[in-house]
């Protein structure tokens, strides 16, 4: 029995957190078995990576490194809790995945998307998501929900120029393969995101092979 792997993706304010126990819920609701994690982080390791990825202390983090580090906390959750998870029929919702080193880093800093694919297929081992969700929203919309909610870090406090190539370089990445990518407005009303969510889950679990690697 093999599981699934399900990602969320999108740019800051998107609303993934808050959704994904939602959709966690329903998921659970179906009969299947859930298990939910995020990235950078998921395991102890991976936990003592985010403290430094996401503090304000260490804005002077380059580029390169920052890379280095996401891949590190990913490699260790892959091996440690997602593949275990799956091959034991779990649903794995993940918040984050390698996409959202392409669109970071890749798309907002301008690293090299090839070396970049290069270096995701090597932490992740080629394991790969059977559906993405992209919880699209304008980007300032969705700055200023972090700052409502008292959420600030080191990430959310790039420019607005660099969370709109963020944003852009989601959206091309999931015109390109729609096939695995569902594109849900996250500008609008909590509960109707959550029933696209849920629709498009749904669906997949009733349709998708098995989860593939490379």
């Amino acid at each position: 029995m093999t599981g699934f792997f399900i990602t969320l993706e999108g740019p800051e304010g998107s609303g993934k957190t808050s959704q994904i126990p939602l959709l966690a819920d329903y998921v659970h609701s179906l009969g299947h078995t859930v298990l939910l994690t995020r990235e950078p982080g998921g395991t102890f390791i991976g936990d003592q990576i985010r403290k430094v990825l996401v503090s304000l202390d260490n804005k002077a983090l380059t580029p390169q490194a920052e890379t280095l580090l996401f891949l590190a906390a990913r490699a260790q959750l892959v091996e440690e809790v997602i593949k275990p998870a799956l091959a034991n029929g779990v649903v794995v919702i993940s918040d984050r995945y390698a996409d959202a080193t392409l669109a970071y880093q890749g798309y907002g800093h301008g690293v090299d998307l090839d070396v970049l694919k290069k270096l995701l297929e090597f932490a992740t081992s080629g394991l790969q998501p059977d559906l993405i969700i992209l919880l699209d929203i304008e980007v300032e919309r969705g700055l200023r929900r972090k700052t409502d909610c008292g959420e600030w870090n080191r990430l959310d406090a790039y420019s607005v120029a660099f969370h709109e190539r963020v944003r852009k370089g989601y959206r091309s990445m999931a015109e390109a393969a729609p096939h695995i990518w569902n594109v849900i407005d996250a500008n609008r009303d909590r509960d109707l995101v959550q029933a696209d969510m849920r629709q498009a889950v749904a669906k997949t679990l009733k349709s998708i092979s098995p989860h593939h690697e490379g």
